[in-house]
C-alpha cells in the first residue's frame, strides 16, 4: 500500500508545487492522475520516487517510511519510475539493460525474450539492439518498461507515457498496461490525460493547483472528467474556489 499524508512541495520556499496532499493507494490498484498541465501531476510522481524531495509530509511505501530515502533504496523496496523521455545508451543492448535491471550480472536469452514479449516487442528483433537513438520512442518505451517488469517492482510509476510515441505504439503500451494489471502483479500509477489510458483505471486522482480535488473509482470520476470537457471545465474551476 502507498500512503501520503500532508505532502507538499516548495520552490524556494515560496512558490507551493503541492499542497498538503493525502493519497492512499491500494495494493494491485491501478491509478491514473490526471488534470490541468502544471497542476502538480509529475511533481506528485517524482516525489514518491525520491526524485524530489518534500518540504514536508511523509511517503510510506507497504508501512516502510520512504520519505527521505535515495532512489536506489526506494529502488531495492520496489518503487520504479518510467521517464516521459527515456534515456538512451549507445553502446548497451537491450539485453544487457534488461540484466541490469533484474539485478544480475547475466540474463538467459530466454528471459530476456520473453520481457520484450510482454511488452509488445518482437525479441529477436530487438534483444541485441544498442538502445540508442535508432529506436523510436515508443520502441524505448516499451523497453523501459520491459526493465521494470524485469526489476520485479512492486510500484510502478509511468509519467505521461503516451507523449511522443505513434498511434500503433500507443495502442500496444496501453494493451501493455492492460496485461500487467490483469496479473495483479504490481500497482500502477500512471499520469496522462489520455483517455484510453484514463479507461483502464480502477481510481482516478484528479489534481489541479497542487492538490488532490478528486479521487475516486472510475465509473464516478470519468464521467465528471467527460462532461466538464464538454463544458469547458467548470468543475476544474469550481473546485479551485
Amino acid at each position: 500500500m502507498l500512503e501520503i499524508k500532508g505532502l507538499s512541495y516548495q520552490v524556494e520556499g515560496e512558490v507551493d508545487i503541492l499542497r498538503d496532499i493525502d493519497l492512499t493507494i491500494a495494493d494491485h490498484q491501478l491509478v491514473v492522475v490526471t488534470g490541468p498541465n502544471g497542476g502538480g501531476k509529475t511533481t506528485l510522481a517524482k516525489a514518491i520516487m525520491g526524485l524530489v524531495p518534500p518540504t514536508s509530509g511523509s511517503i510510506c511505501w507497504n508501512g516502510t517510511d520512504i520519505t527521505h530515502m535515495d532512489i536506489t533504496n526506494r529502488a531495492r523496496l520496489g518503487v520504479s519510475y518510467g521517464f516521459q523521455q527515456p534515456p538512451r545508451f549507445k553502446g548497451l543492448r537491450v539485453k544487457d539493460l534488461l540484466a541490469l535491471a533484474a539485478g544480475s550480472g547475466s540474463l538467459s536469452h530466454e528471459e530476456g525474450c520473453q520481457y520484450l514479449t510482454r511488452v509488445g516487442l518482437c525479441a529477436n528483433d530487438y534483444i541485441d539492439r544498442e538502445v540508442d537513438a535508432s529506436l523510436s520512442g515508443g520502441e524505448v518505451k516499451r523497453i523501459e518498461i520491459a526493465t521494470i517488469l524485469a526489476r520485479r517492482a512492486g510500484l510502478m510509476i509511468f509519467d505521461e507515457p503516451e507523449a511522443g510515441i505513434d498511434l500503433w505504439s500507443f495502442a500496444r503500451l496501453t494493451e501493455t498496461f492492460r496485461a500487467i494489471h490483469a496479473k495483479r502483479e504490481a500497482t500502477l500509477l500512471i499520469i496522462s490525460h489520455q483517455e484510453r489510458i484514463i479507461d483502464l483505471a480502477d481510481e482516478i486522482v484528479m489534481v489541479q493547483g497542487g492538490r488532490v480535488v478528486k479521487h475516486g473509482p472510475k465509473d464516478e470520476i470519468l464521467p465528471q472528467i467527460m462532461a466538464n470537457t464538454v463544458s469547458g471545465c467548470s468543475y476544474m474551476r469550481e473546485e479551485a474556489k
